[in-house]
């Protein structure tokens, strides 16, 4: 029996089941496009999939709606893949294992990758039914879009008649988000030298405990990066504590708020009460710091029987520590013409030791490109004054507010019309994929909506069921309108 059997509507969460039980975390498509492929064929619709596992899929209008103007339905197929510490499935070859508490949908000890998975069920949803008023249909279902939207960058849209689009990659009911920031990531390769390890003893040292969250929705809520936590928490240490590291590492993905962040030093036997008390002197400081919004954070020190011929020198150290302590992280920026709105921010989510450097992976936002590429200045200089270097990828432009949308407005009155209260139209720090998708059709009018989706992107992510099935009926009456 499915774990969602019996939850309305019925189509709806059984494609969710479906998606959910196909691994499809970002990088890892081909078993999902592959399904979606064969989806079209079973049903006899045009479809095209392109070398990037992008996913085009076109259902001609129903009776009636010949002369309706098409519409574009637009989500990706990759998820945000999390687990927590002891969960034993492999994100790469399993399926989640979906739970249902009252009006809930999550995922055991994972994401659940509601974001953008709810997206891709309504759409399958829509092109499996037979009893659904609708004009053309030109579902477009991208890549990569967590990890810097590779697929919309890449995808061919010529062949396309639409002209309106409905992004379905909200996370909040009664929200239309029409405008949201651009975006980048950097990686940050900074040099690091070895030299022998010397007698002593090795301690493993954790940041953690704390919220996480997606980078573009929470990064105003200020929740502490845990890279940046352990770095500056290092550095203040090694001012009074000579010790040495073997290796650094924290987060899993760059637009995620690293939730832990991990070092392994080198220290002599006679300095580690010192080092151990000199981090509980910072734990208490940093969690009556945060004491209002990380209420669980912890700093730890466990010895630990790690083999290491080798370790960073002296100088390699004092860079890394450096590095992290200065690189900026958080909110750079607040907009001044919309109140509350986050303007321009960096995340540092991906910290890794490699064999000759350390690399940190970083996203950043911003709703005006000028800001943006600022913000990369900033990093860069400070990345080559070290001696490393910096590269970019999933580089992506805004979307600009169209004060004369049609789309949004026609949303607005229907949502009055089913709700009986005015939708709120806001704009969005994170990055949709509009901004790309109005650039390969000039004049697209688009709106992005979505069903309740709470702590995206991390191992408490839960799915509304009730909020999920009205917007489903308010995605069925947009489609109505002629």
């Amino acid at each position: 029996m499915r774990v969602l059997e019996g939850l309305k509507p019925e189509k709806v969460f059984y494609y969710f089941e479906e998606i959910c039980n196909i691994p499809h975390g970002s990088g890892n498509l081909d078993k999902i496009s592959s399904y979606l492929a064969d989806f079209a064929k079973e049903r006899g619709l045009f479809h095209i999939r392109d070398a990037s596992n992008n996913v085009i899929i076109v259902k001609e209008a129903t009776p009636g709606y010949e002369q309706t103007a098409p519409i574009l339905l637009q989500g990706h197929m990759d998820m945000v893949a999390v687990k927590t510490g002891d969960s034993k499935i492999d994100l790469e070859k399993d399926g989640l294992k979906l739970a249902v508490d009252n009006d809930y949908i999550y995922a055991e000890g994972t994401s659940l990758g509601g974001d953008d998975g709810i997206a891709v069920a309504y759409i399958l949803a829509l092109l499996d039914a037979q009893d659904i008023a609708h004009p053309r249909v030109e579902a477009v279902i991208t890549t990569d879009e967590e990890t810097g939207m590779e697929g919309a960058t890449v995808i061919d849209l010529s062949m396309l008649k639409a002209r309106r689009m409905l992004n379905i990659d909200s996370e909040e009911e009664g929200i239309l988000l029409t405008s949201c920031a651009g975006g980048m990531r950097t990686d940050c390769h900074i040099p690091i030298q070895r030299e022998k390890a010397l007698s002593g003893v090795c301690l493993e040292i954790r940041a953690g405990g704390l919220l996480g969250g997606h980078s573009g929705t929470e990064i105003n809520k200020e929740h502490t990066n845990a890279i940046k936590l352990l770095g500056i928490t290092l550095k203040q240490i090694q001012q009074k504590v000579p010790f040495q590291l073997i290796q650094i590492s924290g987060g899993e993905k760059d637009n995620a708020i690293p939730r832990e962040a991990c070092a392994i030093i080198n220290i002599v036997v006679d300095a580690k009460e010192c080092f151990i008390k000199e981090l509980k002197r910072i734990e208490n400081e940093e969690r009556n710091e945060k004491k209002s919004k990380e209420k669980d954070l912890f700093l730890s020190a466990t010895t630990v029987d790690v083999y290491s011929e080798y370790m960073f020198d002296k100088e390699s150290t004092q860079r890394i520590l450096s590095f992290l302590t200065l690189l900026p992280n958080g909110v750079m920026a607040m907009s001044a013409d919309i109140d509350g709105l986050v303007e321009t921010s960096l995340n540092v989510g991906i910290l890794k030791t490699l064999e000759t450097e350390v690399v940190a992976s970083s996203a950043i936002r911003s709703a005006i490109e000028t800001a943006k590429h600022k913000i990369f200045l900033e990093v860069d200089t400070l990345t080559r004054l070290l001696g490393g270097y910096t590269k970019t990828h999933g580089v992506y432009p805004g979307w600009q507010f169209d004060p004369d949308s049609k789309l949004r407005a026609d949303m607005m009155r229907i949502y009055q019309q089913m709700f009986g209260k005015e939708v709120k139209v806001e704009a969005l720090h994170a990055g949709l994929e509009c901004g790309i998708m109005i650039a390969k059709i000039p004049g697209l009018d688009c709106v992005s909506f979505g069903p309740n989706i709470y702590d995206i992107h991390t191992t408490k992510e839960r799915l509304s069921i009730s909020s999920a099935s009205r917007m489903w009926e308010y995605l069925l009456e947009i489609l109505k309108q002629k």
